[in-house]
């Protein structure tokens, strides 16, 4: 018998180059389509029509611990020069109880527009968090 429970947000894997990266979050899988509003002067309504534009895509936050030896986020986002840097696509797929993917979200062309090294103090026993936000040129849903 099917399972029709929502799926849980904690059972993810995340690739890059055809190797798994162990995250802690990721967040900003959206898509939003622009609204073009418009009128013609010999319209007999007094309201515009609205009417899709552009897709646009949120930057992708990925978050993860800091382990020792690993500077790959920070490497990456030192690809840059002058209008250049390294693009890669990124796959997310969200798994089943048998670590099969249920859905999986395709980033187009990725590269990294910001890294945050983690908040340091004495007084807190938290995991040291780096984080890397990408942006790209699409997102794309396979079920």
């Amino acid at each position: 018998m099917a399972n029709h429970y929502p799926m849980p947000a904690y059972h993810f894997t995340v690739e890059w180059g055809g190797t798994n990266i162990s995250f802690a979050q990721v967040s900003g899988l959206d898509i939003l389509v622009e609204t073009t509003e418009y009128r013609e002067g010999a319209s007999p309504e007094t309201q515009s029509v609205k009417m899709p534009g552009r897709s646009k895509f949120s930057n992708i936050v990925l978050k993860r611990g800091i382990k020792k030896g690993d500077t790959d986020f920070f490497k990456w986002i030192n690809t840059h020069q002058l209008h250049t840097i390294e693009r890669r696509d990124i796959v997310i797929n969200l798994l089943d109880e048998q670590h099969q993917p249920v859905i999986t979200w395709r980033v187009k062309n990725a590269f990294p527009v910001r890294y945050s090294g983690p908040l340091l103090s004495a007084q807190s026993s938290e995991i040291a968090m780096e984080e890397l936000e990408l942006a790209h040129e699409g997102l794309t849903l396979i079920i």
